[in-house]
């Protein structure tokens, strides 16, 4: 190659750089900062993940000495205990799966603890807030049971709202509801309800086909004994 060629060469890559240089460089930018966004985002999730992970193991402490002990002095400082821990995960950390968990877990332990009204108050937050569909579904199934026990129909029946798209959660949802009208006294919505629920489960669950059924024969009884 000879200088003639190689300076033509030179000034066509000069031209091209005074050309496009600029958006190159531009570009490169960019591309760095998205990939140092994202790190920093992995990063940052890692990080709440941890310290949320640290706050659920005190969590399982104060759970485990709330269900241990019968003193009333101590009971009520530990539920207090129990719900401000899994108020700061839901407040703090609610994107991880230390959140919803902590709140299930919270929950099944004021219930014990007969401190229904908190313990509605977690499940409450997980039907709503929990990042995994499968644990808002688990929390809308126990706050319907809570709420049918207190009698609240409407109230269970607003969170039984929509059929899950799992088969095993729809084959509980269905069969829940049919609970909530038979309490209600809606017996041809709640025959209704359970034959739903044995159409959603599984041939092989006899165990759980039979209790269904047990309450759909019921239901039959007091329609002729009415």
């Amino acid at each position: 190659m000879d200088q003639y060629d190689e300076q033509h060469i030179l000034e066509r890559l000069t031209a091209w750089w005074a050309r496009w240089g600029k958006w190159l460089l531009c570009l490169l930018a960019v591309t760095l900062m998205v990939v140092a966004g994202v790190s920093g985002w992995k990063y940052w999730q890692h990080r709440q993940t941890a310290r949320a992970a640290v706050l659920y193991e005190q969590l399982q402490p104060a759970i485990s000495l709330e269900l241990a002990t019968s003193s009333t002095e101590s009971t009520e400082k530990k539920e207090t205990r129990i719900t401000r821990i899994a108020t700061d995960l839901e407040n703090r950390f609610g994107r991880t799966p230390y959140a919803q968990m902590g709140a299930l877990a919270a929950a099944k332990a004021l219930y014990q603890a007969a401190d229904v009204q908190a313990a509605k108050a977690q499940l409450r937050w997980a039907a709503e807030a929990a990042i995994d569909a499968e644990y808002r579904q688990i929390a809308r199934l126990r706050l319907a049971a809570v709420l049918l026990e207190e009698k609240a129909y409407d109230a269970a029946l607003r969170i039984l709202g929509s059929t899950p798209s799992t088969p095993a959660f729809a084959a509980l949802h269905a069969q829940q509801r049919g609970d909530v009208l038979a309490a209600q006294g809606q017996r041809e919505q709640a025959r209704a309800a359970y034959q739903d629920a044995l159409q959603f489960m599984d041939t092989k669950n006899t165990a759980a086909r039979q209790l269904v059924q047990v309450k759909l024969d019921a239901l039959g009884d007091q329609s002729h004994s009415h």
